[in-house]
């Protein structure tokens, strides 16, 4: 990596909770910022949040809670579009703007790490919603790969540009109306849908 990042991110996934606590020794997180809306897991128990919470404070590692304001699963139905979480329109709204402020204080005083569940970056809203906003805030946001690799943002956005079906390097069109089509389609495949009443 060329640049030190300004701030990291992680999904939890299945890991082992003494691999995911070295993973963020290694890029010297002192603080885990949770994003997801539940921080709750069935699957893997250590990682919900007052087990986490303890877990990390055995390794000197703080815990702080954003899932109201920055997670994926609004609670405001004004923020769906047809059913399906509108990543731009969180990214406006006042909660998601203070939450965001929030943590942009917090990174004065800590290496922080967002957290949410999903194991790749493009699945996750860590990744298109808060990241792509601090990537506009002029931070250099950095995804920690399940296998241990540290992807820079920019590197993250090349691999979406891709998988939309774009390159990066393309002389033709505006880079960041692609970039913006690419995340728009990617967060309407991915965001949190709304429960339908039965």
């Amino acid at each position: 990596m060329t640049s030190k990042p300004d701030l990291f991110t992680i999904g939890h996934s299945n890991l082992a909770a003494e691999r995911f606590v070295a993973l963020l020794k290694e890029a010297g997180v002192t603080a885990v910022a949770d994003v997801r809306s539940v921080p709750f897991s069935r699957w893997c128990p250590w990682f919900s949040a007052r087990a986490l919470a303890e877990r990390l404070g055995q390794d000197g590692i703080g815990y702080l809670a954003f899932g109201n304001s920055l997670g994926g699963r609004p609670r405001d139905p004004t923020l769906y579009s047809d059913g399906i979480a509108d990543y731009e329109a969180m990214a406006a709204s006042p909660e998601f703007r203070a939450g965001l402020e929030q943590l942009l204080h917090t990174m004065t005083h800590h290496r922080v790490c967002l957290l949410c569940a999903e194991r790749e970056p493009l699945d996750c809203h860590r990744c298109l919603l808060v990241g792509r906003a601090l990537a506009e805030h002029g931070l250099k946001p950095a995804h920690i790969l399940f296998d241990g690799r540290i992807e820079p943002h920019a590197a993250t956005e090349k691999r979406l540009l891709r998988l939309a079906g774009g390159e990066e390097d393309d002389l033709f069109g505006d880079l960041g109306a692609r970039l913006a089509e690419a995340y728009r389609r990617r967060a309407h495949a991915v965001a949190a849908r709304l429960k339908r009443p039965h």
